[in-house]
């Protein structure tokens, strides 16, 4: 490059960063920075965090105190009027000898309602606030006292009235304990908690792969808790290292099995509430080769479901556990050639005799009415379409409400069907496409609904059901609407690209405002291409997507594909197809999508295309530029796992078996063995705190470049977890470093 072409590139860069303001001025409303976006509130709507309160007549809020400064107030809307009421003051909620009301972090009334649970200085642990203080507030005499005992500020865990109302439960250093709370005697039910017993709670890798932490559930009559319990002996650990907060480092290790290691043996007990030795449920199969993945009691408190994975996770097992004997019987089983999801939608019906199950074993995703004892299924929404998430389950009316999108997966619609098979119908009207959110009151008869697409910003309102009539609008979002309608900007492609015949991926497209289709422009492809999330929806996507929307102001095109694999809701072979294939088929896909598009657009500019993309995406960035380097001329990847052995064993065997089951997919899967292709620009970005994708396989791929002497770039952020948040500054930090490294070595501007 001549010394005008880098002048000028300079000067680009310093004025993209700037935003084009000089000092003093506001910035241009037109314009996006990565200021305006990850900085102020410009683009941060309205959002409402909202629950349904008793049967659903009405909606509980926090509310800013007119009573007492600082404090929130818990408001209680009705549905129908719309009349506010305090239920729970701030004022009722400051503490003996405080001048100031409890944080709320999270509450919980007594089923009876004459209590309320308040959490409050919670600390994180992993993902979540799932750790600090809780408070019990009698809503008759106004009596505020703190839980525990003489337990140490913020060790308390997942605090459960009981539905009797006379006993909280909850977890504390590991052991479950049961809380009087008309005597305030507190009953420890399990002692032998440690470093490796874990009670009432779960390990690291059932929290992220299996969406488990609160692990212990109150009878329905409240006589009896059941609960997991976590043996992590011989489970290798690993260590995290903290050089930051101190003088010397610091070490945290906790249990993670990789790939092939040993796990942890899982199993459940049923204790009484006041105490007594656990009757262990006799659930057959090696307890280390095999998950329970969920529980729930049935309705009449003498019975407990278990749902039970095997360790390739391709067949879940229902099992009907007798709470006062322990015997297992096997209610019914779900079997597939490759992987089972865990079923979340689960709702009693009948009284206990029979219950919704989630199935795809037709090919689509549906809910089938499951009966006890035996197991018999019969489908409930037939169709070539998948339900995405059964909703709300209307016994009195015989009508299941549930989220799909039979034609454009992209999209997320609300459906109504009876228990028998027919009146399906689409409730979301017409004439609002996009994205749709819904909270269902438990009468059925209410929604808190929220509505967006890629360039609409949300609105949320109350619909009344099945009608689907708007009652009251609850946020409209309309100054977040201003400023986004005022920046200049071109509307977003949603488009197809057929790969292979029959084959056909999801994309959108976005494109300078000023856009010229006789010139060439440089082309940054955004990536996930894992079983975990899509990329391509039609949703509003906050702050990632008005990045992308700011790197088109500046001269880019931004694309995203969704390979098969990705869970879209395009039927069970689509999202199966990544079986024995993860790192293999979704960078394949990608690169094909990739040069259809390249032939189909000849508006895009072949050698100046880049990708980049975040955990599963930093690792799919690595596979394209690794395997197809000549599509890819840089890649930017964050967070990601460039040697699939080095990551958890339920979510790896999950979707490639285990090692011995497919060594050649590990292999093929995994980016660090195809670092000798290495001929573009690299950017690697990774938190030296990540519990989740190790640093540790960073370092790895590091030496592996070192050893080959290519040529890459590097940001660690010491002590920053997966997401790079942690620490002022961090984030702009980051976003900057990604603009300015795509900026230095894929120049902007159509030419």
């Amino acid at each position: 490059m001549d010394r005008f072409a880098t002048r000028w590139l300079w000067v680009f860069i310093v004025t993209t960063l700037a935003g084009y303001a000089r000092a003093g001025e506001p910035p241009d409303p037109a314009l996006l920075t990565i200021e305006r976006i990850f900085e102020s509130r410009d683009f941060v709507g309205d959002s409402v965090s909202a629950r349904w309160y008793k049967d659903g007549a009405g909606y509980l809020t926090l509310e800013s105190s007119q009573a007492a400064s600082g404090g929130r107030d818990i408001v209680l809307h009705d549905a129908l009027s719309g009349e506010l009421r305090v239920l729970v003051s701030a004022a009722r909620l400051v503490p003996p000898g405080a001048s100031a009301p409890l944080a709320i972090d999270d509450y919980a009334f007594s089923d009876d309602e004459s209590l309320v649970l308040i959490y409050t200085n919670s600390k994180r642990v992993w993902r979540t606030n799932s750790r600090g203080d809780y408070w019990i507030l009698d809503l008759a005499s106004h009596e505020l006292r703190k839980l525990g005992g003489e337990a140490a500020p913020a060790t308390l865990m997942f605090a459960k009235i009981s539905p009797t109302a006379r006993h909280v439960a909850y977890v504390r250093e590991n052991n479950l304990y049961v809380e009087d709370l008309v005597t305030r005697q507190i009953t420890a039910l399990t002692t032998c908690g440690n470093h490796h017993i874990i009670n009432g709670t779960v390990d690291w890798v059932y929290e992220e792969e299996l969406g488990l932490r609160d692990g212990f559930a109150w009878s329905p009559d409240a006589t009896a808790i059941a609960y997991w319990q976590i043996d992590t002996t011989g489970v290798p650990e690993f260590t995290l290292v903290n050089n930051t907060d101190g003088l010397y480092p610091q070490l945290n290790q906790f249990a993670y099995p990789k790939v092939g290691q040993q796990n942890s043996a899982c199993r459940v007990g049923i204790v009484a509430a006041n105490g007594g030795p656990t009757r262990w449920l006799d659930v057959p199969g090696d307890p280390r080769e095999h998950y329970i993945a969920r529980l729930t009691w049935a309705p009449d408190s003498r019975h407990v479901l278990l749902q039970q994975l095997n360790r390739r996770q391709n067949i879940n097992r229902v099992l009907l556990a007798d709470a006062g004997s322990g015997q297992v019987t096997l209610g019914l089983t779900e079997q597939d050639d490759a992987w089972i999801d865990v079923n979340d939608e689960f709702h009693w019906l009948d009284e206990g005799r029979r219950f919704t199950w989630i199935s795809d074993r037709d090919g689509w995703r549906h809910v089938y009415l499951a009966t006890l004892p035996g197991g018999d299924v019969k489908l409930v929404t037939p169709g070539n379409y998948d339900v995405v998430q059964l909703l709300h389950v209307d016994e009195q009316d015989q009508a299941l409400y549930f989220q799909a999108s039979p034609d454009n997966p992209t999209q997320r619609y609300l459906y109504r069907i009876g228990m028998d098979g027919t009146k399906f119908e689409r409730l979301t009207p017409t004439d609002q496409s996009g994205w749709h959110h819904y909270q269902i009151s438990p009468n059925g008869r209410w929604a808190i609904h929220q509505r967006s697409a890629a360039d609409s910003p949300p609105v949320t309102e109350l619909v009344a059901l099945p009608q689907h009539t708007t009652h009251r609008v609850l946020a409209d979002n309309a100054e977040l609407r201003k400023r986004f309608e005022a920046l200049k900007i071109a509307p977003p492609e949603f488009f197809r690209v057929e790969i292979e015949p029959g084959v056909a991926l999801d994309g959108w497209c976005l494109k300078p405002s000023d856009f010229e289709p006789a010139k060439k422009y440089p082309l940054l492809v955004y990536v996930y291409g894992e079983p975990a999330g899509q990329t391509v929806v039609d949703r509003w996507s906050g702050r990632n997507w008005l990045w992308h929307l700011m790197l088109t102001q500046r001269g880019y095109v931004v694309i995203s594909f969704d390979n098969r694999g990705t869970p879209a809701p395009r039927g069970r072979d689509w999202r199966k197809a990544m079986f024995h294939k993860l790192g293999i088929l979704g960078p394949a896909d990608q690169a094909a999508a990739l040069e259809k598009s390249l032939a189909a657009r000849p508006y895009l500019d072949p050698q100046r295309v880049s990708i980049w993309g975040w955990s599963g995406g930093g690792s799919t960035s690595l596979h394209a530029i690794f395997k197809y380097p000549q599509l890819y001329q840089t890649a930017m990847a964050v967070a990601s796992v460039p040697n699939r052995r080095y990551y958890d064993t339920i979510y790896e065997e999950r979707y490639m078996g285990l090692p011995g089951d497919n060594p050649e997919g590990y292999r093929q899967g995994s980016a660090i063995n195809f670092a000798h292709q290495l001929q573009g620009n690299l950017l690697l970005v990774h938190g030296t705190g990540d519990d989740n994708c190790h640093y540790q396989g960073a370092e790895a791929l590091i030496n592996e470049l070192v050893r080959l002497n290519k040529p890459f770039a590097m940001m660690a952020y010491p002590n920053r977890s997966h997401s790079i948040g942690e620490g002022a500054g961090t984030t702009r930090h980051l976003r900057e470093l990604l603009t300015r490294f795509l900026i230095e070595n894929s120049p902007p501007g159509g030419k």
